[in-house]
């Protein structure tokens, strides 16, 4: 943690929000009963944290971003615990919305187009590597399509491995045409993040702490 650059005034908010996605995680890793499931919904978190850590320093990210990274890791870490397909919160929804199956795994996939989006988009206009807010737009488009895609990939490759215990890991819950509708949530998030809140992630560009560029 001491990657946090002590010049950054956000640092205490920067250390109490990684503290507190630790011990999510710690809390979270003793409540669920499928460790293995859980290993492989939360090893992105475990991966990201460190990586923050080691590059805030020298590409500090804006504040908006850091706040969708950690909502990102609480929703992997809430479907490690029960697996996408037991989530209470996803019952409660199949009750509100009156649909076959637990929908959690859709937020999940719509959160993974979200942030993304905006993460490529921060590196594309910090890098000035596109010009044209279009043209960019398509960019980060095809970079969440790719991501999405990509862990698809990535589940069927589990699957194949590891045989049945794979079933609660990939949380298809019998639909055909999960995979799908997967990459089209994802889709809806980044399109969602690119409308809603682009304005917002400008302002925070031009306010990113010395260092950032």
């Amino acid at each position: 943690m001491s990657a946090i650059s002590p010049s950054d005034p956000r640092r205490p908010a920067l250390l109490l929000a990684s503290f507190l996605l630790l011990l999510i995680l710690a809390v979270s890793f003793t409540m669920t009963g499928d460790r293995m499931t859980w290993l492989l919904e939360t090893l992105p978190v475990m991966i990201a944290l460190p990586l923050l850590w080691a590059t805030h320093k020298r590409y500090p990210l804006t504040s908006l971003l850091y706040g969708l990274i950690f909502l990102h890791c609480v929703v992997l870490i809430y479907g490690g615990i029960y697996t996408y397909a037991k989530t209470p919160f996803g019952f409660v929804l199949q009750d509100w919305l009156g649909t076959m199956r637990n929908p959690y795994d859709k937020i999940g996939h719509f959160v993974q187009g979200f942030v993304p989006a905006m993460m490529a988009r921060e590196i594309l206009l910090r890098g000035d590597h596109v010009k044209g807010p279009w043209l960019r737009s398509f960019l980060i488009i095809c970079v969440v399509m790719f991501i999405s895609s990509f862990y698809e990939l990535l589940e069927w490759w589990v699957a194949l491995l590891s045989g049945e215990s794979a079933e609660a890991f990939l949380g298809t819950q019998g639909d055909p045409w999960d995979t799908q509708s997967d990459m089209g949530f994802a889709l809806l998030g980044s399109i969602c993040a690119l409308l809603l809140l682009s304005r917002w992630h400008d302002r925070q560009l031009r306010r990113l702490p010395a260092g950032g560029s």
